[in-house]
């Protein structure tokens, strides 16, 4: 009985040095242990936590950055890893950032979220997405399935910003990734103008982006997304919020709720928190 602890710990030892990177985080406890994907990255021994008071050398992806990962952080993330912060919005507050993050604290550009509560909503990514995007900008998409491939759902993510992610992995720098996440977004803004004129003409648009509007669901009588853990844990991300790329929302988003706003208002939105960027 007494060994058991000992053996617990040699086997997250071996899953964290098998992992290409080194993966961190500061958890501020704010969601259910059970619901809360950075922590299941940390039972299976895949990331470390932090303390505050801690730093972190490689890329933070953080609510605190003022430019968004870039393919030019791939020798950083690559030498030192990537960390984010495990916080709720509605507590943001209460987060000491400058007793934590790094030299490199990054935000992530516009990608959609695949997780269970908030699937197909912008920016709405938890702690496992952060960390896999960060990886896929920098050039390691193979990273980025090997973290997800511990979540049933994972795979989702990559398969509904493969677009995005494309877009800025061929990037350069950061100016670059806020041009492209720019043009995206403009091409989007032009096809909800679209769509408010055929309300008004009766016609149908046809074509446009395939993700990106808030609320987007998976279609009820599939069970692609559904959690199964191995531990009979809930994978459910009530609670955790880690959206990285905006600076305020709603608290409601907090406990999973969709907004019942149309994707023509997300839109301008997303446009004008862009412009502190």
């Amino acid at each position: 009985m007494g060994k058991r602890p000992a053996r617990r710990q040699e086997t997250k030892n071996r899953e964290m040095s098998s992992f290409p990177a080194k993966m961190a985080m500061w958890d501020f406890n704010h969601c259910d242990p059970k619901r809360c994907s950075g922590k299941k990255l940390a039972r299976l021994g895949l990331i470390k936590d932090l303390r505050v008071g801690q730093k972190f050398g490689g890329v933070v992806v953080s609510p605190n950055g003022t430019s968004p990962v870039c393919p030019d952080d791939r020798e950083v993330v690559e030498t030192h890893g990537a960390a984010v912060v495990e916080c709720s919005w509605a507590r943001i507050d209460e987060i000491p950032f400058g007793k934590i993050g790094g030299r490199h604290e990054r935000l992530l550009p516009y990608l959609v979220a695949a997780n269970p509560v908030n699937y197909g909503r912008p920016w709405r990514l938890n702690c496992v997405e952060a960390l896999a995007a960060c990886f896929a900008i920098t050039g390691h998409r193979d990273w980025a399935e090997q973290v997800l491939s511990h979540f049933t759902w994972g795979h989702a993510f990559l398969e509904l910003n493969e677009e995005l992610l494309d877009i800025y992995e061929e990037c350069t720098d950061a100016k670059s990734v806020q041009e492209a996440q720019q043009a995206y977004l403009d091409a989007i803004e032009q096809e909800a103008e679209q769509r408010r004129q055929s309300k008004l003409t009766g016609e149908t648009v046809i074509g446009g982006a395939e993700h990106g509007l808030p609320g987007e669901l998976p279609p009820s009588d599939s069970d692609a997304y559904e959690y199964e853990d191995e531990d009979d844990e809930s994978d459910s991300e009530v609670g955790e919020g880690i959206d990285i790329g905006e600076s305020d929302d709603e608290s409601n988003d907090e406990n999973g709720e969709s907004d019942e706003d149309d994707g023509d208002d997300e839109v301008e939105s997303v446009n004008e928190k862009l412009k502190g960027l």
